[in-house]
């Protein structure tokens, strides 16, 4: 019996081939960079890339670096399992929200206005995604 094992980069070109659109930021996260899209119209960066402005609704947007650097818009701790974990939104340097989990950090530890940077893991998907966690004082 031959057993089809799926290596350990199919995940992401499956989600690259699925999502063309996208397929720079997950490239870039698998290196793990942030990118974000960026509004050449109105100026503004938004997340989750998507090739229309969310804000103006422009077709011309373009891939821009992010800094990975932000802090804790709000959060909510998920405490009916064996191990908590939180998850929330970040404000971004850039300007954008994003919804997240936080890792590195006890859930009760974290505080609103608390500053975070961005970190890259596989949770589960086969590939890697933005996470954040506290930033070095």
């Amino acid at each position: 019996m031959t057993v089809n094992t799926p290596s350990p980069q199919q995940p992401l070109d499956e989600l690259l081939a699925a999502a063309p659109e996208t397929a720079a930021y997950w490239q870039a996260a698998a290196e793990g960079r942030l990118l974000l899209r960026r509004c050449e119209a109105c100026g503004r960066s938004h997340h989750y890339p998507r090739p229309i402005c969310p804000h103006c609704g422009s077709d011309r947007t373009a891939w821009r670096a992010a800094s990975g650097q932000g802090t804790i818009h709000t959060f909510s701790v998920m405490r009916r399992i064996d191990e908590p974990y939180a998850i929330g939104y970040v404000d971004l340097a850039e300007g954008c929200r994003m919804l997240t989990q936080f890792v590195d950090a006890e859930p009760d530890a974290l505080r609103i206005g608390a500053p975070v940077q961005v970190a890259f893991r596989d949770l589960g998907q086969g590939y890697p995604v933005p996470v954040f966690h506290p930033a070095a004082a």
